[in-house]
């Protein structure tokens, strides 16, 4: 069947059609080797598909804009297209459904910049999911694995996409490799789940509000900010057993330094 000509991208929905073969041939494989089933969410018309077809694994894709049905039909059964808003799956469900929840699945996405950050951190709760190639705008990858940022570069996003998974920089992508060009840079990630992570999925939740607290002024000083859900006291004996100074500023914390605060103001 010949291919048909790409559609226009919706603005509404970030989108961006991925069209250097250098990148989507290092996306298509990344985990090839080792992935047992492969997820696809935002597929598009189906440039990345097209090539996660060809391999063995089984390939589901999650889309939410009904154009692309036809051209995803190319490369894929209509069964393996789920039309909806990848926020409103339930994942676990979606897995069983699919039969593959026993399986080391590996997601595969082009994350939308304006909803990357609550995607993801379904992703990272997903047990099944044991790797992900993600792409997102510079600013949003820059956050969670700082390849860009020297300095003061601890986010709320950081803590939780590196206490669950191992995090790297696969590719720098310009605007010139998709059409129509984007206004800034992208970057794509590969990550690897955490046999043991940093805390157990268990306490994610507990964590994320931690964490909400901890970085919802990043510029002032810490101490000074959790004192709004903290006692002085408690806030004090923490700081002080760690060796941190009260003055210092969420976004200057190292990972280790983030997690040994959350488990002393846990207690």
């Amino acid at each position: 069947m010949s291919k048909l000509e790409l559609p226009f991208a919706d603005k509404s929905l970030g989108q961006h059609f991925l069209r250097d073969q250098g990148v989507i041939n290092k996306i298509c494989s990344d985990f090839k080797d080792r992935a047992q089933a492969i997820i696809e969410v935002g597929p598009g018309p189906g440039i990345l598909t097209e090539h996660l077809a060809l391999l063995p694994q089984p390939l589901f894709v999650i889309e939410k804009d009904t154009r692309f049905n036809e051209y995803l039909e190319q490369f894929i059964k209509p069964d393996q297209v789920t039309m909806t808003d990848a926020l409103q799956v339930n994942l676990k469900n979606f897995f069983e459904e699919k039969k593959i929840e026993d399986k080391n699945i590996w997601l595969v996405s082009n994350l939308p910049y304006n909803i990357a950050s609550p995607l993801l951190i379904n992703f990272l709760q997903a047990f099944e999911i044991k790797y992900m190639t993600l792409m997102f705008q510079k600013e949003v990858a820059d956050k969670v694995f700082p390849f860009a940022t020297t300095k003061n570069f601890m986010s709320s996003l950081l803590v939780l996409s590196q206490t669950f998974f191992e995090c790297n920089l696969l590719a720098k992508v310009p605007p010139g490799a998709f059409a129509p060009p984007p206004k800034v840079d992208s970057a794509v990630l590969t990550m690897i789940r955490r046999e043991v992570p940093l805390v157990p999925l268990s306490e994610f939740r507990e964590l994320e509000k931690f964490l909400r607290h901890m970085f919802s002024q990043k510029r002032k000083q810490l101490g000074g900010v959790l004192k709004s859900y903290y006692s002085i006291e408690k806030i004090q004996e923490s700081f002080q057993a760690l060796g941190i100074s009260t003055t210092i500023r969420a976004e200057a914390l190292s990972l280790e330094q983030v997690l040994k605060l959350y488990r002393k103001l846990s207690i």
